[in-house]
């Protein structure tokens, strides 16, 4: 793979056999992240499961404690009085029939997440095969469906995100902003490390994490030492 002279001169920063530790890798992912942006940083991790397995899925949410830098659109399915809660606790869009017409017939994706009340699922089903491979989909083990919407409308807003394997066994989040800084990335990496730790399914066998890494949008990997979370 051809790399940038720009690529390449960071990648000199980086030792490819070092397991770095987390505060030495949320450091070096700030000193690689020089685009002329705010680059994202995120972290990667592969797990020893097999996703093909229903019994082995790895998949839930967790609020950083210092958000993702990225303020996010929440659309809520409610109607009647929580509908107006989710209006109330600042959700970009409320509505119910309308909202999945829009969405249906007008391929309509102005947001980033969906929370619905659980009377709500059976007609956002239809839209499953939208929904599903964008990572749309409300799900009960996210907190997306709830009839506490107030309580899930503003933990988007703090920064939750949702973590699940792809079909490479492998999760990947993001962490925050270049601009956060060094301590603010490695505590949200660490935030999420526990949450995939707990989240350990009881049929996994052998070794659980596989491998970490660090990364910002144009900058090498980084990888980390999983060892200092468990």
């Amino acid at each position: 793979m051809k790399t940038g002279k720009r690529y390449a001169e960071l990648s000199k920063l980086v030792d490819k056999s070092t397991l770095y530790d987390p505060s030495e890798a949320a450091k070096l992912v700030c000193e690689t992240g020089k685009a002329k942006f705010d680059e994202t940083v995120e972290l990667h991790v592969r797990l020893g499961v097999d996703s093909r397995h229903a019994d082995q899925q790895v998949r839930g949410a967790v609020v950083l404690p210092h958000g993702t830098g990225r303020s996010k659109r929440v659309l809520v399915l409610a109607k009647g009085p929580k509908a107006d809660e989710a209006k109330e606790a600042g959700a970009e869009f409320v509505g119910d029939d309308d909202m999945i017409d829009k969405i249906q017939k007008e391929n309509w994706f102005d947001f980033d997440v969906i929370i619905a009340t659980p009377d709500m699922m059976g007609k956002l089903g239809r839209l499953g095969k939208v929904l599903g491979p964008k990572g749309l989909m409300p799900n009960p083990k996210a907190g997306t469906v709830t009839m506490d919407v107030t309580k899930a409308v503003n933990e988007v807003k703090a920064g939750k995100i949702e973590y699940r394997l792809d079909k490479s066994n492998i999760i990947h989040c993001p962490v925050g902003k270049v601009s956060f800084g060094a301590e603010k990335i490695e505590e949200n990496v660490k935030a999420l490390m526990e949450a995939i730790i707990k989240a350990k399914p009881a049929a996994a066998k052998g070794q659980y994490i596989k491998s970490c890494s660090l990364a910002s949008t144009m900058g090498p990997g980084i990888k980390v030492n999983a060892t200092k979370f468990s």
